[in-house]
C-alpha cells in the first residue's frame, strides 16, 4: 500500500533530524516526502531531499491542506516536523495500512514523549507528554486520501497546531469513516519552551470555541479531549472582577470575600502545578506568576472566540455545484431506457434540484451511458429521454454523458464526467458535491476531488456504504452541499 508524507514546519532545526529519521528507518519508502514552508516571510530556500512547496504563513491547517492536494498516493501521513520516527516506523506503518478495513479513513501512530529521568517534569514537558494519551494528534496521523477529499482536509479557520486535528477526525467520522489506533510508534521530543509558553497556549481557548459552535456542546466527549479547566478558570475571573467591582463602589466587604475566594482559586490552581514539578525556585515563581494570570487570559480568549465563531459552519462550507447521477438518483433506474414516457422521478428529486437552484448552487448531471457503445439504445432516443428529465426536473447547468462501455476516462468510476462538468461549470472540482445510489458515484467523485453524498435504493449493495457519507433523502443530501448538515 503506498502512502505519501506530508510536514508542515516554519523552518525549526528540528526538521532536519525529522527527515533524516524518516529516510534511515528501513522498509518500504513513501512514494514521496513533501515538506510545506508555512514561514510568514519565506525565507531562504529549505535544504532537504523532499519536494518543498511555500504556504506563506497561513498556519499548520492550511500548510497541511496544501501538501496532500500535492500528493497522488492513496494514504497520506501528516508528521510534524519535531517528530522522530522509529526504527520498526516504516514497517509497522505498512502493517497499519494493510490491516485497514474498508471504512477505516485514518490510523493514528503512538506518540513517545521521552521525560528526564533524573527529576519530575515541569509544567511544559507534563503537558507535553499529555501527547502520547491524545486521539488523533497530527504528530503522526494516517488519513486515506478518500477521506481527505470528503472532509475538505483541514479546516484552516484553526490558525495554531491545535484542535484542528480533532476537528478533521470528528468530520471524518460523521462522513462514514472510522478512526483506529494503529501500531507504529513516533517519537516526539520535548522542545525548548519559554518559561511563560503556558499564557501564549491560552489562545487556544478560541479554537475550543470555534470547536464548540461547529460541533455542539458535547464535541470533547466525541473527540476524547480532555475538557480542561475552563469552568473554574471562568469561576476565578469572575469571583476576581465581582471583588475589584464591589470595592469600587465601596462595598469593600463583600468585595473582600469575592476576592479572597478568586485568590484561593488562584493558589489551589497553582499548587495544583507546582506538586508534581521538580519544584525548583524559577519553576515555583513561573507557575505562581502564571497561574494568577492564566485564568483571565483563558477567560478572554474563550469569549472572543465564542463572539468570532457564532456564525461558523463546518468546514469547507457550502458547495458551489452539485452533480446528481441519473439513473437510480434522479429517475427510477430502468435500464437502457429508451422512452420517454416511462421517466419516473425518485423522490424528492424535484425538491431537491428546486433547492440547490433557488440557494444559487450550480447543478448538473453525470451519467454512465453504455447502452449506446452497446447499440441497445439510440443518440436519438436518449436524448429523448434527458428531454423529459429535463421538463420534469430541470434546468441543468451542465448534462455530461459517457456513451462507452468501458476502459475510457469518463465512464463512473473514473473522473472525466466530474472533471468535466466542474471544467463547463467554472469551478474546481473540490468546490462540487456529487449525489449517487452506487459506490461508482462516490468513486469517481473522490478520483476528481469532489466531495461526495450516497442516497441508497435497494440496488446498493452494503459495502458500498461503508466509508460513505449517507443521505437518507436526495432532500438531505442537498442539504449537506449547502452545509447545513454533516
Amino acid at each position: 500500500m503506498t502512502y505519501s508524507v506530508v510536514i508542515p514546519t516554519i523552518g525549526r532545526p528540528c526538521l532536519a533530524d525529522c527527515l533524516d529519521a524518516l529516510v534511515r528507518a528501513p522498509g518500504e519508502a513513501p512514494s514521496e516526502i513533501v515538506i510545506v514552508d508555512d514561514r510568514p516571510g519565506g525565507g531562504p530556500p529549505i535544504d532537504s531531499p523532499a519536494r518543498v512547496v511555500r504556504c506563506g504563513g497561513r498556519g499548520p491547517a492550511a500548510a497541511r491542506n496544501i501538501g496532500w492536494r500535492e500528493t497522488t498516493a492513496p494514504w497520506v501521513v501528516f508528521l510534524d516536523d519535531d517528530v522522530r520516527v522509529t526504527e520498526a516506523w516504516r514497517d509497522d506503518l505498512r502493517r497499519d495500512l494493510k490491516n485497514a478495513a474498508r471504512e477505516t479513513g485514518g490510523i493514528q501512530g503512538r506518540i513517545i514523549v521521552p521525560l528526564p529521568g533524573d527529576r519530575r517534569p515541569t509544567d511544559w514537558e507534563r503537558g507535553t507528554a499529555g501527547l502520547a494519551d491524545a486521539w488523533w494528534v497530527t504528530a503522526d496521523m494516517a488519513y486515506r486520501r478518500d477521506t481527505l477529499v470528503e472532509t475538505g482536509g483541514f479546516d484552516e479557520r484553526f490558525p495554531r497546531a491545535f484542535r484542528e486535528d480533532a476537528d478533521l477526525a470528528l468530520r471524518a467520522m460523521d462522513a462514514g469513516w472510522t478512526l483506529v489506533k494503529g501500531g507504529r510508534r513516533t517519537v516526539h521530543p520535548v522542545r525548548a519552551a519559554s518559561r511563560w509558553a503556558s499564557l501564549g497556549a491560552q489562545a487556544g481557548n478560541a479554537d475550543d470555541a470555534l470547536m464548540r459552535t461547529v460541533h455542539g456542546p458535547g464535541w470533547q466527549r466525541r473527540a476524547k479531549a480532555d475538557p480542561g479547566l475552563r469552568a473554574r478558570h471562568l469561576a476565578i475571573t469572575s469571583a476576581g472582577l465581582v471583588g475589584a467591582g464591589l470595592t469600587a463602589v465601596r462595598r469593600p466587604g463583600i468585595g473582600a470575600l469575592a476576592g479572597a475566594a478568586a485568590l484561593a482559586g488562584v493558589a489551589e490552581f497553582a499548587a495544583a502545578r507546582i506538586a508534581p514539578g521538580p519544584r525548583t525556585y524559577d519553576e515555583i515563581v513561573t507557575m505562581a506568576v502564571t497561574s494568577a494570570l492564566i485564568p483571565p487570559l483563558a477567560s478572554w480568549h474563550w469569549l472572543r472566540g465564542m463572539v468570532a465563531s457564532r456564525h461558523a459552519r463546518p468546514w469547507p462550507g457550502p458547495a458551489k455545484a452539485v452533480l446528481f447521477d441519473r439513473d437510480g438518483t434522479l429517475v427510477r433506474d430502468m435500464p437502457y431506457n429508451a422512452d420517454p414516457d416511462l421517466v419516473t422521478p425518485m423522490p424528492g428529486a424535484a425538491e431537491a434540484v428546486r433547492l440547490a437552484r433557488a440557494a444559487g448552487l450550480c447543478v448538473g448531471v453525470v451519467t454512465n451511458q453504455s447502452g449506446l457503445a452497446r447499440g441497445l439504445i439510440t443518440e436519438d432516443r436518449l436524448d429523448r429521454v434527458d428531454r423529459r428529465i429535463r421538463e420534469l426536473l430541470g434546468p441543468f447547468d451542465t448534462w455530461q454523458v459517457c456513451p462507452h462501455q468501458g476502459g475510457c476516462p469518463c465512464r463512473k468510476p473514473a473522473p472525466g464526467l466530474v472533471v468535466s462538468a466542474a471544467e463547463a461549470l467554472g469551478v474546481r472540482p473540490e468546490d462540487c458535491v456529487v449525489i449517487g445510489d452506487i459506490g461508482s458515484d462516490l468513486a469517481a467523485a473522490r478520483t476528481a476531488g469532489a466531495r461526495s453524498v450516497l442516497v441508497p435504493t435497494p440496488q446498493t449493495r452494503d459495502e458500498e456504504r461503508r466509508g460513505a457519507r449517507v443521505a437518507a433523502s436526495l432532500i438531505d443530501a442537498v442539504r449537506f452541499a449547502l452545509g447545513e448538515a454533516s
